[in-house]
């Protein structure tokens, strides 16, 4: 599953007219496998909260401190 959330197939391009069947959109997804139907899902996930890998991760809050015995 990892493949598919780092390559992308950017030569495929798909122009089609908003007055097409609205049901075309569903019939194609529901003709997906539900492993599928989530990556996807996950790929615009990533696109819409603007996920960068390539960014640091969660910063540390803890901070670890000896204790003096006596």
């Amino acid at each position: 599953m990892q493949d598919y959330l780092i390559r992308m197939n950017r030569n495929v391009v798909s122009v089609s007219s908003m007055d097409q069947d609205p049901r075309a959109e569903t019939r194609f997804w529901l003709s997906k496998p539900p492993l599928e139907r989530l990556i996807a899902l996950e790929l615009l996930r990533m696109r819409l909260s603007g996920y960068d890998n390539t960014t640091t991760r969660l910063q540390r809050f803890f901070t670890v401190t000896q204790r003096k015995s006596g």
